[in-house]
């Protein structure tokens, strides 16, 4: 019995040597990379089609802006039909029926309206700039939370099989020490406890089940697919900036909050121009045509054509043009104000994201430390127990801390690797041309080549 117990032990000990291997290189045929997963995730995920959607909308706002450099052409028909009848001396009485109608058109042009075309275009296209830059950040998050979801799986489905492993081990022992309380050796309280630590593991299990049904559901959440066969993972420090500072430095130039900041300050400003653009004069030429039939006389046609130029001059309208001035110039500060919004967020996150990335480093060294000491421990601890020096209750709490230092060495593992994705995130440059992804990089500039010059037609590039 005490042989089976044994080899319960060291199986438990392999065990945790195979999950050591978390921050290794694998070599299981197809199996999931942590890259292959985060392909799939920047292919399909939700969230991020839905950014790339509003992004594609965000392109019209150009076309539309344009629309005030360009000619506006209208169209028009009519036909009726009249019937009079006039009642008095016999020279003015009668009765007639006729059909007036006729066909017309009108082109008016803006010749100039105080530079708001010009202001809305510019408007547009810095708009454009943020949404991509709202995109790019969206990615970032996407595939931080893939990263995030991936090494959530390993760890817990490492600590999964070391709770199931451990109650391997305490169901051995709880049958060895009954078999010694029926010979004396030991009493009933060193089978009590052993029951009680069997029945608590048997609870760890089951919650470290759960976990990992939750890790699961997380993973399918983001990536879009179940995990199978994860590989392990090493974290990506060689990505890095070389210190703390050069990382701020790089978060500060290069983040997408930071940059999308600035591009809607810019919208802003040129709103403010469209606004004040309102109390300058405009000016329009409208032509127009047109062919009468039977109007007012049966039976008699005519032509007209139109030149008129207009000069239209503000003067006074109640004052809400000078209010929405008044009103643009607020936002613009407040757009400002967010520009050193997301520097202090992006600045924050850096550090914090370093300090963890240091402290799992600390973490992963002293945790292998622990794990080493807790497994001598445990061996002298089984060995003294076996010539009474050591109680049943002294062999439980070795058991114990060791499992607790398996499953922190676990979690610190995965903290690195996570760790240093963050950091990447941080300082903007967690994409795929950093990463290296095989997938097909979404270009958001060739959706807008495509209809920033599009005056007709109701359907998207892609056909809907």
């Amino acid at each position: 019995m005490q042989r089976n117990w044994t080899a319960r032990a060291t199986r438990g000990l392999l065990l945790t040597t195979c999950i050591g291997a978390l921050l290794m290189p694998a070599s299981a045929a197809q199996a999931e990379s942590l890259f292959s997963a985060l392909s799939k995730a920047y292919a399909a995920n939700p969230s991020l089609n839905a950014q790339r959607a509003a992004t594609r909308a965000a392109d019209e706002g150009v076309p539309q802006a344009r629309a005030g450099y360009l000619p506006k052409l209208n169209a028009t028909a009519d036909a009726g039909y009249l019937y009079t009848s006039v009642n008095g001396p016999t020279s003015a009485a009668g009765k007639a029926r006729y059909f007036p109608r006729g066909i017309g058109a009108t082109v008016s042009q803006t010749l100039f309206d105080g530079f708001r075309t010009g202001n809305a275009v510019s408007q547009a296209e810095s708009q454009i700039l943020a949404s991509r830059e709202s995109l790019r950040n969206t990615e970032q998050i996407v595939l931080l939370n893939g990263a995030t979801a991936y090494m959530n799986v390993l760890r817990d489905t490492a600590i999964l099989n070391l709770k199931r492993n451990n109650v391997e081990v305490l169901e051995e022992q709880l049958r060895q020490t009954r078999d010694r309380f029926q010979v004396g050796e030991v009493t009933r309280t060193d089978v009590a406890q052993a029951e009680a630590s069997l029945a608590g593991s048997r609870s760890d299990a089951s919650l470290a089940e759960s976990n990992l049904k939750t890790s699961i559901a997380s993973y399918r959440q983001v990536i879009g697919v179940e995990p199978k066969r994860l590989e392990a993972a090493s974290p990506i420090e060689n990505k890095l900036p070389k210190g703390l500072a050069a990382a701020l430095q790089s978060g500060l130039s290069q983040h997408p909050q930071i940059i999308a900041a600035l591009h809607f300050v810019d919208a802003q400003m040129f709103l403010v121009k469209q606004a004040e653009g309102a109390l300058a004069p405009s000016l329009t030429v409208q032509g127009g045509v047109s062919q009468r039939w039977d109007n007012n006389i049966p039976n008699v046609t005519g032509f007209n054509a139109s030149v008129v130029g207009t000069l239209s001059v503000p003067i006074w309208q109640g004052g809400a043009e000078y209010a929405a001035v008044r009103q643009a110039k607020e936002l613009l500060g407040q757009r400002r104000i967010d520009v050193d919004t997301a520097r202090d967020a992006v600045r924050q996150a850096v550090v914090a994201a370093w300090g963890s990335m240091e402290a799992a480093k600390a973490q992963l060294i002293s945790g292998r430390e622990q794990v080493r000491a807790a497994e001598v421990a445990l061996s002298g601890v089984r060995e003294e127990a076996k010539v009474g020096q050591r109680t049943t209750l002294d062999v439980l709490n070795a058991q114990q801390t060791l499992l607790n230092a398996r499953v922190n060495l676990i979690s610190s593992q995965r903290d690195r690797v996570v760790a240093s994705y963050t950091v990447l995130a941080a300082i903007g440059r967690l994409d795929v041309a950093s990463l290296g992804l095989r997938v097909s990089r979404y270009d958001a500039k060739v959706h807008f080549e495509q209809v920033k010059d599009k005056w007709f037609g109701l359907r998207t590039p892609d056909g809907r």
